[in-house]
């Protein structure tokens, strides 16, 4: 027969104090991620709206230089700032993007572009972020001819683009 035996002296003061110190130790350490968390936080959401906006004017720029209908405007583009909220102003939590656009020609080929977008944000600089930049060789094509046959088409380059 094996015998139990009981100890009733509970937890003592030493215990207690180790467990108080580890508490503190985890507690301590999870507070100190927090401001880099809120920093990486902060930095994605700049990045996230930044890209969306690039991947919008490309789009924008593919879809206009892909219809043989239209004349593709060489060079730098007007600048664009582009106010995240969509308002007439910024506003609390709101950011101003620059969209910087140019098309270039591809040497020794028929209707083929390039196009680079490069977009940037006020505070990038002080929080050392990079430019967002893309590029995209673009060509025109029949299929994407609109209206049909370029009849009534005007080819003029519209404002701002």
């Amino acid at each position: 027969m094996s015998r139990l035996i009981l100890s009733n002296r509970g937890i003592g003061l030493i215990e207690v104090m180790i467990a108080i110190f580890l508490v503190a130790v985890g507690v301590m350490a999870i507070l100190s991620m927090q401001p880099t968390a809120w920093r990486t936080i902060g930095k994605s959401d700049y990045i996230g709206r930044g890209a969306g906006i690039l991947h919008r004017e490309l789009e924008l720029r593919k879809a206009w230089i892909m219809n043989p209908c239209n004349v593709v405007p060489l060079g730098d583009r007007p600048v664009q700032a582009i106010i995240v909220s969509g308002l007439g102003a910024e506003v609390r939590g709101d950011a101003t993007y620059t969209v910087n656009t140019n098309i270039t020609a591809v040497a020794g080929t028929i209707n083929q572009w390039t196009v680079t977008v490069t977009v940037t944000w006020p505070d990038q600089v002080a929080r050392n972020y990079r430019n967002l930049v893309e590029s995209a060789v673009i060509s025109q094509q029949d299929g994407y001819k609109f209206p049909t046959g370029c009849a009534n088409s005007s080819n003029a380059v519209p404002a701002g683009f």
